[in-house]
């Protein structure tokens, strides 16, 4: 049986005022920490002990529109400091993949988060509602993270 179904994407970028290290020690460093820029995170978990790199697995708790509470797991393929931290989903409702793109110019940073993917479990019967209350969380997400980093909150590069 062919699975015809099409993976859903998720583009969005934005201008942070900061060099790229900072807002790298931000999203890729202080995952833990996420949750103050966040929509639709409840808590995150690292699952391994070694410091963040290629391997390093997450679990995010979501509380998601509708009352869905979901955990998402996660397992990172690349991690080219401060330039790039990809990834695929290895557990939850979610199948696809993920990455943030950092480019630095002039003491300013473009951060690119794109996905591919594909709701499954009970979240594929919630299907485009859900899908586009998602995306509109990346955004909202991207939004909370250039005003925590423009304001001076979380680690600086370089910080624990």
């Amino acid at each position: 049986m062919v699975d015809d179904r099409r993976m859903a994407k998720i583009h969005e970028t934005i201008d942070i005022n900061v060099p790229a290290s900072r807002v790298w020690a931000v999203v890729q460093e202080d995952v833990k920490n996420a949750t103050r820029w966040s929509t639709y995170l409840a808590k995150v978990e690292q699952l391994d002990k070694e410091p963040p790199g290629v391997g390093t697995r997450y679990r995010y708790h979501l509380d998601l529109p509708a009352g869905i509470k979901e955990i998402v797991e996660v397992e990172q393929t690349t991690y080219s400091k401060p330039k790039k931290c990809s990834g695929k989903f290895v557990g939850g409702p979610l199948k696809g993949t993920w990455s943030y793109t950092y480019t630095e110019s002039k003491g300013s940073t473009r951060v690119l988060y794109e996905m591919d993917y594909e709701l499954g479990g009970l979240l594929r019967f919630a299907g485009g509602l859900l899908s586009r209350q998602y995306a509109e969380g990346i955004r909202s997400n991207m939004i909370a993270l250039k005003k925590y980093v423009e304001s001076g909150k979380g680690p600086k590069a370089g910080e624990p």
